[in-house]
């Protein structure tokens, strides 16, 4: 039986995965943590679960002792949260949004040789990896390709994490086939500033809509002469992320250092 802990369990996402870690037969819910203890309590309450360690900082963890910790919070947060779980050879699994680059580095450097791995994934929805790995194979044959992502209304950053691993995935998929950039934007006047969209690496074109009712969608549509193509991925319910989730917590273990993506966990 693998011992959870999740932290950021008052949000959304949060506890949707005490639901599913509470659901599943071969993990328990050990400890739930976040500032809204109230709503933590009643998450965990709902659940039925007995012994889970409710409170809203770090030192929970430590005296619920789980051997993977899922992360759903903000980035300031994770990167609190994730040095002390490598530091405490608690394996992490991190669905935060927001974390770049350098963050990455920074956590690869930490959990490399130490007692707990992490794996980091931009979206835990199945689908939306699939969705990326179509448009890998479609990027070096099509002349231009825009990325349109949409959320809920709640959600604080745009771009989303994924929409920006999208557009780094075909730009690289171009550069690997040869393909070379993208060409420039012929667009002259823009009559609102942003119209166009965030230029983003290898010059895809990135759009981020933001609607009450929404949950979570990603359309790529590429384009060439006399032909369109339309890649497209939508999560009507939070659920849709919990099979990837249950996956990264199953895997972790066996996942030296820092893993990055659900992909390498799927065989792509």
């Amino acid at each position: 039986m693998v011992r959870v802990g999740v932290v950021g369990a008052g949000g959304r996402m949060g506890q949707e995965v005490c639901r599913a870690v509470a659901g599943a037969d071969d993990l328990a819910l050990v400890a739930a943590v976040d500032p809204a203890v109230d709503a933590v309590r009643a998450t965990v309450a709902g659940l039925g679960e007995a012994g889970v360690a409710v409170g809203d900082g770090l030192d929970v963890l430590a005296d619920a002792t789980p051997d993977v910790v899922v992360d759903f919070t903000v980035a300031d947060a994770a990167r609190v949260t994730l040095p002390w779980l490598a530091d405490h050879g608690i394996h992490a699994v991190v669905g935060t949004t927001g974390l770049g680059p350098t963050d990455l580095t920074d956590l690869a450097g930490r959990f490399d040789g130490a007692r707990a791995n992490a794996v980091v994934a931009a979206n835990f929805a199945i689908g939306a990896v699939l969705l990326m790995r179509f448009c890998e194979l479609a990027a070096p044959f099509m002349d231009g390709v825009e990325v349109i992502e949409l959320h809920h209304d709640q959600k604080r950053d745009a771009p989303s994490g994924t929409a920006m691993h999208t557009a780094a995935r075909i730009a690289a998929a171009r550069e690997a086939a040869g393909a070379g950039p993208l060409p420039p934007d012929p667009t002259t006047e823009t009559v609102v500033p942003g119209a166009r969209g965030g230029e983003t690496a290898g010059g895809v074109r990135v759009h981020s809509v933001r609607l009450p009712g929404l949950v979570a969608h990603e359309e790529v549509i590429f384009g060439a002469v006399g032909q369109s193509l339309t890649v497209r991925h939508d999560s009507y319910d939070r659920r849709s992320f919990m099979p990837g989730v249950l996956l990264a917590v199953r895997r972790v273990p066996d996942r030296p250092g820092l893993t990055v993506g659900l992909e390498p966990l799927l065989g792509f």
